[in-house]
């Protein structure tokens, strides 16, 4: 935090001298990393740094900028600048870039050379949440045949180009792919081996129309620098590298968090949101939570005169509906999260019923009992609860048992219930799960009350 401090004094010292060589010189002998801190701190000079930066370490600032951050500097940058930007992006960045603008990107687009260009707009042509649009077409290809001496010539050639060397896909004549070898098992080959021989047939690929979740999850269980990007006929179309899925998974949680808190996803920064923007994010859940509880308020008045005789269920009703609200919370938060990972799909909502049901029943009757216990405490203690206490405990009890089976039901079902409707699981977040148990928690105390205590005290 020090270093950083000293290094935004010395530039801001750069600047207000305006010694921008003395800049580009204190810029260029950085980290990319340390540059985007810079960014971060300073954001009004974003757009110097990068002017100030070889076109190389540009790019590399460039590319790890969130897109908010790109877009507020892009605009301010110089015409050359932006081509020679737009020219040294790798293909899956650009794309990421390019699919981000909300500006018409053609005038972007005839920037870059013919070839380039024909690149450019097939991977924009896949779907926005696809494979296709995280790949790049900048890999290695080699041929059965060929020994170990022609690929090493192949990637002296050619390997500057290509995003990484790590692996090498192997083809046949029409383009299909094959298998992948690992750069360390050709470095260890002798020169007259070929291909051929370090072929093992054990392939993971993607499809370039696959969600790119999957890619997250395939990923995540395959130790992999990258994978390639196939079509329908298995023809190699790109490679999508490890670098874009943490970049995609980074964003795919931060997104989850922000739905799982009660808010829709935010496109940029929270300091960077506008307070009209951090407004309507949030407010649209918060209405509906609020209508939500508005059939709270409606269920309570509906029982307000039958338990005007027992006044003591309403001092014990925030137990019920918090008990209620807190296990549809944490089965809801579990299930979304097994779904994130690949753990659970649509067609495991069975066997999730079936788990939820027995673990609402056990910990419901682990609180129902404890509800039982403080009721008894109370009488031995205060004689709160009158000659019928036994009554208004085992009320207490049953209730619990029904509202956090209720809740652990409820939580762990309307996960399946938005996935199937093709909405994000995470939007059945805890305050939905919490205010929908309310009430129907409330419907469950009044009636197991209404039950238990009419004639008696009701």
């Amino acid at each position: 935090m020090e270093e950083l401090e000293m290094q935004v004094s010395q530039i801001e010292q750069l600047i207000a001298n305006e010694d921008f060589v003395g800049l580009e010189e204190f810029l260029n002998e950085l980290n990319i990393s340390e540059v985007e801190e810079l960014i971060d701190e300073l954001p009004e000079h974003g757009p110097l740094f990068i002017e100030s930066l070889n076109l190389n370490r540009a790019v590399n600032v460039f590319r790890i900028l969130d897109f908010p951050t790109q877009n507020r500097i892009f605009k301010r940058l110089s015409k050359a600048k932006i081509s020679a930007l737009i020219n040294e992006l790798p293909p899956d960045d650009r794309t990421s870039f390019f699919s981000e603008m909300k500006d018409d990107i053609k005038h972007l687009i005839l920037l870059l050379p013919p070839k380039d260009r024909v690149e450019a707009l097939a991977l924009l042509g896949y779907p926005e949440d696809s494979v296709g649009r995280l790949m790049t077409p900048d890999y290695i290809t080699v041929k059965a045949h060929w020994s170990i001496e022609r690929i090493l010539g192949h990637i002296r050639r050619y390997g500057k180009d290509s995003e990484t060397i790590d692996v090498l896909y192997v083809i046949d004549s029409n383009g299909k792919l094959i298998d992948d070898i690992r750069i360390k098992d050709v470095l260890m080959a002798e020169p007259e081996t070929i291909v051929g021989d370090l072929i093992d047939y054990r392939l993971i690929s993607l499809n370039a129309y696959d969600p790119q979740e999957e890619a997250i999850n395939i990923f995540r269980m395959n130790n992999r620098v990258a994978l390639p990007v196939v079509d329908g006929q298995g023809v190699m179309l790109g490679i999508v590298t490890v670098d874009d899925i943490l970049w995609l998974a980074n964003e795919e949680y931060t997104e989850d968090m922000q739905r799982i808190g009660g808010t829709e996803a935010l496109d940029e920064p929270y300091l960077d949101v506008s307070i009209k923007n951090l407004v309507k994010k949030r407010a649209g859940w918060l209405i509906v939570l609020f209508l939500g509880q508005l059939l709270t308020a409606t269920v309570i008045e509906h029982f307000e005169e039958q338990m005007a005789s027992a006044i003591m269920l309403f001092a014990l009703m925030p137990v019920i509906i918090s008990s209620g609200g807190n296990s549809g919370s944490q089965a809801s938060t579990l299930i979304i999260q097994a779904m994130a990972l690949g753990e659970v799909t649509l067609s495991d909502w069975w066997r999730v019923m079936r788990r939820e049901i027995l673990s609402g029943l056990l910990l419901g009757l682990i609180l129902g009992a404890l509800g039982f216990l403080r009721i008894m405490a109370w009488q031995s203690f205060a004689h709160t609860y009158g000659e019928y206490w036994v009554l208004v405990a085992l009320v207490i009890s049953l209730s619990l048992i029904g509202v956090v089976l209720w809740g652990s039901l409820m939580g762990s079902m309307l996960p399946f219930v938005m996935k199937r409707l093709g909405a994000d699981p995470a939007s059945s977040s805890a305050p939905f799960v919490s205010t929908l148990v309310d009430v129907t928690g409330l419907l469950i105390y009044f009636t197991v009350a209404t039950l238990i205590l009419k004639g008696v005290l009701l």
